[in-house]
């Protein structure tokens, strides 16, 4: 993947966004993968504080529709924030997360995956009966110990920290990702 691709999926994120708010569009140059199923993850910051992260694990849909989609959630949908407003908009960044296929681990309890874990590379997807949850590998910047790593993730998915089952499955992914290098002030947004 190069960063040309990288550089018109974040511009596609913004322009979702944009076009949600009535806010001008980019430019950008398309691309052949832009028509391929891809999963992607989405992720605002605004002032170095999360703002919005929505995704997709696994590639039903084309790349574009699939960025555009959870781009447009992640700024006006995450239960977790407010929607994002107009004025917020410009010192908005955006990031993106390409997902590789998801990869079951095989583990016989706790310590065997916090074993087979790699910090800073592993997306990690846990599931239990119709609970599920995942951390990109980029939250292993917050949480680098695995068992720590685990917890938080298994409190995510409405679960105990320190619960453990048999059934309980676990999957990886990686990530390619990019990040806008500024956030763009008015006058660049305009073309």
């Amino acid at each position: 993947m190069s960063d040309t691709l990288g550089t018109t999926l974040l511009i596609l994120a913004r322009n979702a966004i944009a076009a949600a708010l009535n806010e001008a569009c980019l430019a950008y140059q398309d691309a052949p993968r832009l028509s391929k199923p891809g999963a992607s993850f989405v992720t605002l910051t605004r002032n170095g504080e999360l703002r919005g992260c929505i995704g997709s694990l696994e590639a039903k849909c084309p790349l574009r529709a699939d960025i555009e989609a959870n781009a447009t959630a992640a700024a006006f949908r995450d239960p977790r924030f407010a929607p994002l407003t107009r004025r917020e908009y410009p010192d908005t960044a955006i990031e993106i997360s390409l997902l590789s296929p998801t990869e079951p681990l095989a583990v016989t309890d706790e310590q065997h995956a916090w074993t087979t874990l790699r910090p800073g590379v592993d997306g990690v997807v846990l599931e239990f009966g119709g609970n599920r949850s995942t951390f990109l590998p980029q939250v292993w910047e917050q949480l680098p110990e695995p068992a720590q790593f685990l917890a938080h993730l298994k409190r995510k998915a409405g679960l105990p920290a320190d619960f453990w089952h048999d059934s309980l499955r676990l999957s990886r992914y990686t990530v390619q990702k990019w990040t806008e290098a500024h956030t763009l002030p008015a006058a660049e947004q305009t073309l």
